[in-house]
């Protein structure tokens, strides 16, 4: 997105502006939390030169309003309670500039994922396990969908040879 057109003749001076910057940021964060990479972007946008950007967002993070490790534990909660995956929310959080490390965390203290995939599966097709392998796929395929790994989905639709035979 190109930045915003102004006809404020102090415009020039606002982008290079920190404390700008910061009032931009400030509002921007006065709506929902965001990551610090994700306001970085969001300044930018607005027309910050980066350098400001960059200043606004570490005092913000220096006082604590901006913290990435609470946005990420948001984050997986929030997703986790949607009904999606780890490898999603972890795909997200890589898209929005969270370090990958407090990612990992977030989600290592996220929910058992394998009986959230049990969980999704059963409100999506029935409590019953998938009959036979055609429709074990077609399970499969929309819970990888939904962000669940290779483990979590056979755990889930019963095609894990340690959960034993599924019945009919």
């Amino acid at each position: 997105m190109p930045p915003r057109p102004s006809s404020d003749p102090d415009s020039a001076t606002q982008r290079t502006d920190p404390e700008a910057a910061r009032a931009a940021a400030v509002s921007l964060l006065a709506r929902r939390d965001l990551a610090s990479g994700e306001l970085r972007a969001r300044l930018a946008t607005r027309g910050f030169a980066p350098d400001a950007a960059q200043e606004a967002v570490q005092g913000l993070v220096r006082e604590g309003v901006v913290n990435d490790e609470r946005y990420a534990r948001n984050y997986v909660a929030y997703h986790a309670r949607r009904g999606q995956g780890p490898v999603r929310i972890a795909l997200l959080l890589r898209g929005l500039g969270v370090d990958a490390g407090l990612a990992a965390a977030a989600l290592a203290d996220g929910p058992d994922w394998a009986a959230l995939a049990r969980q999704v599966r059963q409100a999506r097709f029935g409590p019953r396990p998938p009959p036979d392998w055609p429709e074990k796929a077609r399970q499969s395929r929309f819970l990888q969908y939904r962000g669940f790994s290779s483990d979590h989905i056979r755990a889930a639709t019963g095609a894990d040879p340690d959960t034993g035979p599924t019945e009919p």
